[in-house]
């Protein structure tokens, strides 16, 4: 089944196009054709087109709208000049995915488009205002472009962690706040949590019930979750994903009283105070240098830059915390997961947040983790560690095509 994997953004578009058969059990088996990003949508756009086959494309394209891009993209994929496997025209897509970000408590499982969801991710958007409606814009501009020749389905980011219990996922606000206006902890990343420890468990042949695991997404956004009887018991992101650990540009967990005391003194409104902590804090707030942990790494070999270096050890030292608090609640764990960018590329961040927990039975194998970079999975423990620690990769696109498969051929979750 060919299906077109859609990330909209609010002047993005991302998508790719994978071949998927839920009966595959090894994800190396799916294949992707195609995949790009027609960037700033609205102005002169950016677009990138890549073919598995070595072709790609890179132009600078005026765009008007996610309609306009939605046909860009196919005049270019099925105009034969890029010589896609399968794919000649539209007619050779079987089925959309869409990746929504919020579904709030009324989604937890991946579902078929159809004007009562559209209606109901329209109710999620005063919890996800910046991501919903640009999700809803890939929606209707796929609608528009396929109609009802093919079925739609959206996969949430938040549906993985609906279950979560309720002593973990609410806060300790009068409860009338819940019942009025569902303020708790929902939790984001749930695709990547969810596929990286579906692979795990395939690859070590683990029945779901049996996986008891931390998984830790590290990227410019960044998230822990405590998987327990395969299920998410606790996720480091909260209301929205701005609490938890240190991430690029957010500071993660403070102290809420900050952001009156900054209003006060600074004579700033609470909406710039949130904007301060979504994107001029974290590791870019803390070094003053960057987001980037690659450079900040460097700025701390290099240059020996306290600033940097203070970033990073705030960075690891949120994560060790995290996985501390998790391995008490689940009553322990038989593995660590590394994945994001940071967490499958970077050996030195996944060394130092590893480093000390010996007391817990893990010992990293400095060999391993120096070769389990660029893509590669694996083991990074030795071979007599009690706790394990493996990097996995993501693939959030993959996961999307998988659940609409899974969905138009109403065949369960493995």
């Amino acid at each position: 089944m060919n299906i077109l994997v859609i990330n909209s953004g609010s002047s993005s578009l991302k998508f790719q196009i994978v071949e998927t058969d839920q009966a595959l059990i090894d994800v190396s088996q799916d294949k992707v054709k195609v995949k790009g990003l027609i960037d700033r949508i609205g102005t002169q756009s950016v677009a990138k087109i890549s073919v598995t086959n070595g072709i790609e494309i890179k132009e600078a394209v005026p765009i008007r709208d996610h309609s306009a891009a939605l046909d860009y993209i196919f005049r270019k994929i099925t105009s034969g000049t890029l010589n896609i496997e399968g794919i000649s025209s539209i007619a050779d897509i079987n089925a959309v995915g869409h990746r929504v970000v919020h579904g709030g408590e009324k989604f937890s499982n991946s579902v078929i488009v159809n004007k009562s969801v559209l209606k109901e991710i329209e109710e999620c958007i005063d919890l996800a205002p910046l991501h919903n409606p640009a999700n809803l814009k890939g929606i209707e501009a796929t609608l528009s472009l396929f109609g009802e020749k093919v079925p739609h389905v959206v996969v949430f980011d938040t549906a993985f962690h609906s279950t979560i219990p309720e002593v973990n996922y609410l806060y300790a606000l009068p409860y009338q706040y819940y019942r009025r206006y569902r303020i708790r902890k929902y939790g984001f990343h749930g695709m990547s949590h969810r596929y990286v420890s579906y692979r795990y468990r395939t690859i070590l042949n683990l029945e779901r019930e049996k996986l008891n695991v931390i998984v830790v997404h590290l990227g410019n956004g960044c998230s822990a979750c405590a998987i327990k009887d395969g299920k998410s018991f606790d996720t480091s992101m909260g209301f929205t994903p701005l609490a938890g650990l240190v991430m690029g540009t957010r500071a993660g967990d403070i102290d809420a009283s900050i952001m009156d005391f900054l209003a006060h003194k600074e004579g700033v409104s609470l909406s710039d105070i949130d904007i301060l902590l979504n994107k001029a804090s974290g590791l870019l707030g803390i070094s003053g240098l960057t987001n980037d942990m690659r450079e900040l790494l460097d700025e701390e070999k290099e240059h020996h830059d306290r600033r940097a270096t203070l970033a990073i050890n705030m960075f690891t030292m949120r994560i060790k915390h995290y996985i501390g608090a998790y391995l008490t609640e689940m009553g322990g764990a038989d593995a660590i997961l590394f994945t994001g960018g940071i967490g499958e590329n970077s050996a030195e961040i996944r060394r130092r947040i590893c480093d000390n927990m010996q007391f817990l039975g893990l010992e990293i194998d400095e060999n391993l983790n120096k070769q389990k970079c660029f893509g590669a999975e694996g083991e990074i423990s030795t071979a007599g560690s009690k706790l394990k620690a493996w990097v996995i990769p993501t693939n959030e696109e993959l996961m999307i095509a998988r659940d609409t498969f899974r969905c138009v051929m109403k065949v369960p979750s493995p």
